[in-house]
This record gives C-alpha cells, sequence and structure tokens, in this order.
C-alpha cells in the first residue's frame, strides 16, 4: 500500500477503504509518512468529503492511535457532554453537579483553555485548594462516590488528532467536516463515556457561525458516534452573545452557583435544563425529557444540585465556604462600568469581540505560556432585546489595570444599540438524533 495511491483515490473522488484509512492514521502518527503527503489527503478530503462510513472509520483510527480511558469500573451509563465552544460558555460547571444530583454518574475529562477565557480546569482552579491531579483509581472512586470529578486530559489521548489539528492549522484545512467531526468525537470516544450529548453552537462567538453548517456538523458527530456503538445526539443552540452573563474564570464559577441556586441567568439556566434533560434520558434516569426536566428543576429548588456541587468541590480539595460566600473567589481590584453612549434597545453583542476583550483582560490565553488572572472578565448586564438608556451601565469590566482604554475601544464596538425594538435572538434551534 503506498501514500500516492490513497492521495490520488481521494482526489478522483472515489472511497477509502478501512484499510487505507487506517494506514495514513497509523503511518503519520509513527512517523512513517511526511507531512507533505498528508497535507495533500487534508486538502483532497477537504475538497472530496468522505462518507459516514469513511468518517466513523477515520474516527476510530484517531481513537486507536492513542489510549482510551477506562470507564468501566463506574456503576452505571457514564453520559458526556460536550460543547463546541463559544464565550461564556459556563454549562459544565453547572451541568455536573446537577444532573450528578439525580444518580447519573459524571466522570469529566477537561482541558486548560487557549483562547477567550480559561478551560473548565482552569475555571475550577478559581476555587481555594481544588485540584484535579487525581489518579485515575481515585477518579473512578470519587465518581462511584459521588456521582461526579473532574480530572485533567491523559497527555496521549488521541494522539494522530494532535499531529492533524496542528497540520490542518497551517494548511487551510480546518473548516472540513469530516475531519472536524472527527477530531471531535475521537476524543469523546477515547474519553471512556457511554452515550454523548453534543451542544453545537452557531453564531457570531461559534465555529460554525451559520446555522447551515452547524446543523451539517452535528448530523455528522452524532453520526459518527452511533456508528461506533455510542448513543449520541445533539442539541443545536445559539451563539450569537455570550451565554449568561459573566465571561471570566472566577465570574463563571460564580454564576454557576447562581445557577445551581436557582438565581442564574435566564439563558445559561434554560440551555443547561435543556442538556441536562438529554444526559438523564440518555443516562437511563427518565423515560423523556420532560421528565427529566421536571426532576433537575426539582432539585434545584430542594438544593440538592448545590449541595452536590458542594460535595464535588469538597472532594477535589476545594474549600467549600465559597459556594455560601462567593467574595472569597479571586476578586479584581477594579470594576468599571461602561455605560450607554445613547438610549435604546440591544441589538447585537458580537460574542467573539466580548471574548476577546476578556482575554485581553488576562482571563484567558492568548499562547499556551499565558499566565490567567483568575479574578479578570467581563459581567454583562443587558442582552440583545434589552432596553439600554443614556448612562446605563452596560457592563463591568472586572480588571487589576486600569489601563484599559483598549478594552474599552473593542467592548463598544462589539455592541450594537437600535432605535427600534430588537427580539431576542433563538436559544435553541433544534435537536440531531439518529
Amino acid at each position: 500500500m503506498r501514500m500516492y495511491d490513497i492521495i490520488e483515490k481521494k482526489r478522483n473522488g472515489k472511497e477509502l477503504t478501512n484499510e487505507e484509512i487506517r494506514y495514513f492514521i497509523d503511518g503519520y502518527t509513527n512517523g512513517e509518512i511526511p507531512d507533505y503527503q498528508v497535507s495533500s489527503l487534508l486538502m483532497t478530503i477537504y475538497f472530496q468529503d468522505m462518507n459516514e462510513r469513511e468518517r466513523a472509520e477515520l474516527t476510530s483510527a484517531m481513537v486507536d492511535s492513542g489510549d482510551k480511558i477506562d470507564l468501566s469500573g463506574i456503576t452505571g451509563i457514564k453520559v458526556d457532554k460536550h460543547s463546541t465552544g463559544g464565550v461564556g460558555d459556563t454549562t459544565t460547571l453547572v451541568l455536573a453537579p446537577l444532573v450528578a444530583s439525580l444518580g447519573v454518574p459524571v466522570a469529566k475529562m477537561s482541558g486548560r483553555g487557549l483562547g477567550h477565557t480559561g478551560g473548565t480546569i482552569d475555571k475550577l482552579e478559581s476555587i481555594p485548594g481544588f485540584h484535579v491531579e487525581i489518579t485515575s483509581e481515585e477518579f473512578i472512586q470519587l465518581v462511584n462516590k459521588n456521582k461526579v470529578a473532574v480530572v485533567g486530559q491523559s497527555g496521549n489521548l488521541t494522539p494522530a488528532d494532535k499531529k492533524l489539528y496542528s497540520l490542518r492549522d497551517v494548511t487551510a484545512t480546518v473548516n472540513s467536516i469530516p475531519l472536524i467531526a472527527s477530531s471531535i468525537m475521537s476524543k469523546k470516544i477515547a474519553s471512556g463515556a457511554d452515550s454523548i450529548v453534543l451542544d453545537v453552537k452557531t453564531g457570531s462567538g461559534a465555529f460554525m457561525q451559520k446555522l447551515d453548517d452547524a446543523k451539517e456538523l452535528a448530523e455528522a458527530m452524532v453520526s459518527i458516534g452511533n456508528q461506533v456503538g455510542r448513543n449520541t445526539m445533539a442539541v443545536i443552540s445559539d451563539m450569537s452573545q455570550p451565554l449568561g452573563n459573566a465571561v471570566g474564570n472566577a465570574l463563571e464559577i460564580k454564576e454557576a452557583i447562581d445557577t445551581l441556586k436557582g438565581n442564574g441567568p435566564d439563558d445559561l439556566t434554560e440551555l443547561c435544563l435543556v442538556l441536562g434533560s438529554q444526559m438523564t434520558v440518555l443516562a437511563g434516569k427518565a423515560e423523556t425529557t420532560e421528565e427529566a426536566r421536571k426532576l433537575l428543576q426539582e432539585n434545584i429548588r430542594n438544593g440538592k444540585a448545590f449541595s452536590q456541587f458542594k460535595t464535588f468541590i469538597e472532594s477535589q480539595g476545594g474549600d467549600t465556604t465559597v459556594a455560601d460566600q462567593p467574595e472569597m473567589l479571586p476578586q479584581a481590584d477594579y470594576k468599571i462600568a461602561l455605560p450607554a453612549k445613547k438610549t435604546g434597545t440591544i441589538a447585537e453583542i458580537t460574542a467573539n469581540d466580548v471574548g476577546t476583550a476578556a482575554m485581553m483582560l488576562g482571563a484567558g490565553r492568548a499562547t499556551k505560556e499565558s499566565v490567567i488572572d483568575l479574578a479578570a472578565g467581563i459581567v454583562l448586564h443587558k442582552k440583545i432585546g434589552d432596553n439600554v438608556t443614556e448612562g446605563e451601565p452596560l457592563l463591568t469590566i472586572h480588571t487589576n489595570s486600569t489601563d484599559i482604554e483598549d478594552v474599552k475601544e473593542k467592548l463598544y464596538k462589539s455592541i450594537t444599540i437600535s432605535d427600534t425594538p430588537v427580539e431576542s435572538p433563538t436559544l435553541i434551534y433544534g435537536t440531531v438524533t439518529e
């Protein structure tokens, strides 16, 4: 078998066999196939696409290229949730304890963020003492005991994906449905979950800004998941503006606490209930999403979800007093309001620009070497469709520096105020199942 023949075959629009896909992935992972040949094949896939079988086999080959997490020691159906990313996406911080409060095992492997804000682990490490440096045995024991735990991602999970992504990033082949779908799903499948709920974002702050593209990606990932034996479904949700009000690590922890107490922003609460209902059904704890939603809402009302959050934090060394006293979380030296320059209705809040502004404050990483300021970030006071009066605060900037004129300028450009009424955007565009 020759890589030349595989490139030529896909260039001509023909299907690759399972053996050819395995040859390409194994050879590249092992360093036997050079970058220039793989770059050529990636470009042919970009233009010629892959069918469902090819996509599933590509994903499976990437899974088999490295370690696979064995969660068989955890009792019950393990359900994982994955978001395709966004700004102020606090759902994992709420969903993990909320769904676990119904007895659903949530064994979460998360990473550190590169971009607008930190990853889930960075956010959790805003809590004094919280740590994710636990062994696989401790991880499984914690999930069996408390139904929820978070651990850092394995260093050798899907090495083929890491190599391919680095190459895609410099060869203009990132934005390809089969390559995106296989990249995301390989990591989820290697992480050991039995069932997967995908939160596929669309809008200005999403990777797939057009709704049709988001639907296509959702369908591709659901197809892959189900073909390789994971019960998979997707929710398509809005990211035309930041989710919730908080953008920043400690700020998002506080917002998650508020949401678990029943006092969170409407959009964040609703999305968590939608995703959590799907997770609950896939775990076999409810027959329908309507039943699951009622169970989740009841555990928010009766305090079980909040209590589960405290148990989760305490079990991984965190100081649980922050749950009742959020002011113990890292606090910025300065809280600076950004006043509206005119009266009207909020017509647009460009999510990516708000995220970039938060990163400029130190809430995220511009490079892997960047140090995160856990206290920095932005809290929105207005969302699309809200009325605002000139001089009224649009948002509050949390910062440890007063030299933030460039941040203010970025934020003003990100917010459009209309003279006419504007409707709030749709939050949930639909679901995709097999």
